[in-house]
C-alpha cells in the first residue's frame, strides 16, 4: 500500500463524508443559475404565459425553501412603477421581446432575452415594455417577495420618455 486511497479506500464510495449536495439554490450564483435553466427550458414556461391589456399578468412558477419564482408578461406600454423588493434580494431575466429598467443613479437599460439582472434589498427600480411587441420575463426572490413598495418620483426626477407613453 502506497498511498492513503489504497489504505483508506475511495473517499467518494464513502458517502457520509461527502459534503451534502444542496436541494435548493442558496447563492447570488445559485438563484442566477436557476433563473438561467429555467428561462432556457421554454416547454416549463411558455404554456403558462397570458397577456392582459389591463394590467401586467403574473404566475408563481415555483416555491422552495426562501425563494419563489415568478412569471411575468407585459403587452406594450404596461410597466411596474417606480418599486423596490422590500427585503428580497432578486434576480430577473426577460424571456421574450424586450424591458426597459429604469434604476436610481444607474439611468436606463434596455434588457433583451439572456440579459439577467440581480438586486439586493433596497434597489429601487421602474421596468416598462416600452417596445411595440409583447415581453416575457422570470423573477426570482429570496427571501420570496413579501413586499412590493412603490416610489413617488421627486420633483426634480424626470419622467423617462417612454415611461409618459404608458
Amino acid at each position: 500500500m502506497d498511498n492513503d486511497n489504497e489504505i483508506a479506500g475511495d473517499p467518494l464510495a464513502i458517502p457520509h463524508l461527502l459534503p451534502p449536495v444542496p436541494e435548493h439554490p442558496a447563492t447570488v450564483a445559485q438563484f442566477a443559475g436557476l433563473a438561467a435553466a429555467l428561462a432556457d427550458d421554454r416547454a416549463c414556461w411558455a404554456p403558462l404565459v397570458r397577456y392582459d391589456a389591463a394590467s401586467r399578468w403574473y404566475h408563481r412558477l415555483r416555491t422552495g425553501p426562501g425563494y419563489e419564482v415568478w412569471l411575468l408578461s407585459w403587452v406594450p406600454g404596461q410597466g411596474s412603477g417606480r418599486h423596490d423588493h422590500g427585503a428580497s434580494n432578486g434576480v430577473y431575466t426577460v424571456l421574450q421581446g424586450a424591458l426597459t429598467e429604469h434604476a436610481d443613479g444607474r439611468g436606463s437599460r434596455v434588457l433583451t432575452p439572456g440579459s439577467l439582472r440581480v438586486f439586493a434589498p433596497g434597489y429601487v427600480h421602474e421596468v416598462v415594455n416600452a417596445a411595440l411587441t409583447p415581453a416575457v420575463s422570470l423573477h426570482v426572490y429570496f427571501p420570496g417577495l413579501t413586499e412590493m413598495r412603490m416610489h413617488a418620483r421627486s420633483q426634480a426626477e424626470p419622467v423617462p420618455r417612454d415611461v409618459l407613453a404608458c
